[in-house]
């Protein structure tokens, strides 16, 4: 799309973004719609960091009932109203190993459509499998079955809803959890950190965004850190930890700061590499990162800094959204002790690598454009190439057994994150220039104005699956298109 038009700015220009819905009470400095009361409880600002309730696979199954329903939930020491998988925010933590098989039995009490997508597995979409085009009706049990190769990739991964025209709103309200598929190594030093944010009303509950907010793609008032607000770490200086990331976020990017300390970055998504610095890392969301960090002694602030992810010319009016200042994550402790002898962390990093598609030849290159058009009188109009999603129609035809190469194309003023369910991408090329040192995404973000290319190999799990921007507001509106791999 070019430049906003006349017309969508007279349409557009006075709504504003990000006049999220606060009740008439106003928000406090941590964004909630309440001042905190007197006292801090568990669940209040400042609580000690929780972790997920975690499921762990053995004899190579794990097989979990998962119920999505409303919850009633405490947050900052007021009463919420959220939806939750089986009554907590985030749901349990699923721990799997390569080769296991994951069963779930999910149950709707929530009164929309849902179905439920393991981000970043390498599973088949087929049947009640990672299936985006199933719908679980109110009141309805589906029974999935998900089972991973014996050299699935190791790391973190997350599952959310994935109906579409609801995905967004879904994840929004709390359902959200994360997945791991581990290597076996102890688990001590661990943390878990799914960062997710939603706006409340003074009534505490989840509020309603209107159509700018969607558009621009929402960032809730209230960001959460394993359903916490600002939560205190407790860490032992000098002894490294393992932090895992995950961006469950609709739309807010996290461009994360862990000041004077000695962090590096291993992983992110199922990419591996040593350990180097962290430098300049952004989330998009979906993206996931394995950190590890070791602190100093002393108290210190994680945060998320202002990451600019453009715009869509004077819709905004000129007003400020919720990412455009920093945000405080968490803040973490570390007290004198005895540090763990951190020798054995370096096998964090040790994983076979995925193989260099860069060897060869693909059997097709396709051109993937992020579209943005003002339709007449329906209000902005997403999609890929021109075109919404149309589940009946199939838009890329690999063949199974063949590797291609996909050109990501951005056009619009604004940043889209791709992301390809079911088949790992690695990015070969940047604004049509290669890469010395291709990587491993299922979430891709292309800035506006640019273009990455990836390789993907279609070489195993036949069957129809989909492709769309993880900002999920847009997903919702239409900017989703559907690959089959056949034979």
């Amino acid at each position: 799309m070019g430049e906003m038009t006349r017309r969508e700015a007279l349409l557009l220009g006075g709504a504003g973004v990000g006049a999220l819905v606060a009740g008439a009470v106003g928000l406090s400095r941590t964004g909630l719609p309440w001042e905190q009361g007197p006292g801090v409880t568990r669940a209040g600002i400042g609580a000690d960091l929780a972790q997920p309730q975690v499921l762990s696979s053995s004899g190579g199954l794990l097989e979990v009932e998962l119920e999505m329903a409303p919850a009633e939930l405490v947050l900052a020491d007021r009463n919420v109203r959220m939806q939750a998988y089986n009554g907590t925010v985030p749901g349990p933590t699923l721990r799997l190993r390569p080769g296991d098989t994951l069963r779930v039995s999910l149950t709707n009490n929530i009164d929309e459509p849902t179905n439920l997508h393991v981000h970043g597995l390498h599973v088949s979409p087929e049947g009640n499998g990672d299936n985006p085009f199933l719908a679980i009706e109110p009141g309805e049990t589906f029974a999935y079955e998900f089972t991973l190769p014996s050299d699935h990739p190791v790391g973190t991964f997350w599952y959310h809803p994935h109906h579409h025209g609801n995905v967004a709103d879904q994840v929004f309200s709390g359902l959200y959890g994360a997945i791991i598929v581990e290597e076996g190594l102890p688990r001590d030093d661990e943390r878990l950190l799914l960062i997710s944010d939603v706006s409340l009303t003074g009534q505490g509950e989840v509020a309603a965004l209107g159509m700018p907010d969607r558009m621009m793609g929402r960032e809730g008032e209230v960001v959460l850190v394993n359903g916490q607000v600002q939560p205190r770490m407790v860490a032992t200086a000098g002894r490294t930890e393992r932090w895992r990331v995950i961006n469950t976020c609709v739309s807010r990017h996290l461009r994360l700061d862990i000041p004077s300390q000695d962090v590096q970055v291993f992983g992110v998504d199922i990419d591996r590499h040593a350990p180097r610095d962290l430098g300049d890392l952004v989330l998009a969301p979906g993206n996931r990162a394995e950190l590890l960090v070791t602190a100093d002694v002393g108290s210190f602030e994680v945060r998320s800094l202002r990451h600019d992810r453009g715009g869509m010319g004077m819709m905004g009016g000129g007003q400020p959204r919720a990412g455009d200042d920093d945000v405080v994550l968490f803040t973490v402790e570390a007290g004198s002790g005895r540090g763990a002898d951190d020798g054995g962390h370096s096998g964090w990093s040790e994983q076979a690598l995925l193989r260099d598609l860069r060897g060869a030849e693909p059997a097709a290159r396709r051109s993937i454009a992020f579209t943005m058009d003002m339709g007449m009188g329906a209000g902005m109009s997403f999609g890929f190439n021109g075109r919404e999603f149309d589940p009946d129609r199939t838009d890329q035809e690999p063949r199974l057994g063949t590797v291609e190469e996909w050109t990501i194309v951005n056009s619009t003023p604004m940043d889209h994150p791709f992301h390809l369910h079911v088949w790992p991408m690695q990015v070969v090329a940047a604004n049509g220039a290669s890469i010395a040192e291709p990587y491993w995404r299922d979430v891709v973000p292309v800035p506006a104005g640019e273009s990455r290319t990836v390789r993907v190999a279609f070489e195993t799990f036949p069957g129809r699956s989909v492709y769309h921007c993880h900002i999920l507001d847009h997903e919702d509106a239409g900017m989703m298109a559907v690959v089959r791999v056949g034979g």
